[in-house]
């Protein structure tokens, strides 16, 4: 038990932060092509209070990584409005509000990164903030691939629904009612790891070759 709480003392704050951030950027980008829904319901926010589901982000990630002893971790946010009809080019636009939220993810963990990087440069041995980081690398790339999948509602929906003909992406848009169920279905059949997995160690080693000169350099 005292194990699990830590963990999630160290989960916390880049829990937080990432999903803040993530749906922060998804109501930027909104605005910036046309649609001011998000905006004008205060979710234009790093105020995680906007953007915090007391179920989705808190009770249910906890009593799952409690009841599996840490093997398994889900949670959501409340999802930004955005009414596409107000974009410039809606069908276009879709896809760029759509990956705003995995693209802040990205440099989120690219931002733990450079922590992990300056804690060991600043000879900081506290086990509590390396932990800390490297759960900031950790969950921000597991949500960036997560949100990738290409089911509606996930981001990654979203952009496929982009680039689909418009007859095909009016019929592939119909999943969206159910593609959360979809979603929960592959995770317990533990099927969603063959695309997570592989995603989410593409993009952290893309990071770590974005910040291998600096480690050159500090090695």
């Amino acid at each position: 038990m005292d194990q699990i709480i830590q963990t999630i003392a160290v989960l916390a704050i880049p829990v937080i932060f990432a999903i803040t951030l993530h749906e922060a950027a998804h109501a930027y980008a909104a605005r910036y092509f046309g649609d001011a829904t998000a905006y004008l319901q205060g979710r234009m926010s790093l105020n995680p209070v906007k953007h915090i589901d007391p179920l989705g982000t808190i009770l249910i990630p906890v009593l799952l990584y409690w009841a599996s002893s840490g093997s398994f971790f889900f949670g959501y946010a409340k999802p930004v409005p955005v009414d596409w009809s107000n974009l410039r080019k809606p069908k276009r636009d879709m896809a760029w509000v759509a990956l705003a939220g995995p693209g802040a993810n990205v440099v989120m963990a690219l931002m733990w990164m450079l922590m992990a990087i300056s804690l060991r440069v600043l000879n900081i041995n506290e086990p509590f903030f390396a932990n800390m980081a490297a759960a900031g690398v950790w969950f921000n790339l597991l949500l960036f691939a997560f949100n990738l999948f290409p089911v509606p509602p996930l981001d990654g929906g979203r952009v496929l629904t982009s680039m689909l003909p418009n007859r095909m992406a009016y019929r592939f848009a119909q999943l969206e009612p159910y593609g959360f169920f979809i979603v929960i279905g592959l995770a317990v059949m533990n099927l969603l790891q063959y695309w997570v997995t592989p995603v989410r160690t593409l993009a952290q080693t893309a990071l770590l070759v974005i910040v291998s000169p600096l480690t050159f350099l500090l090695n």
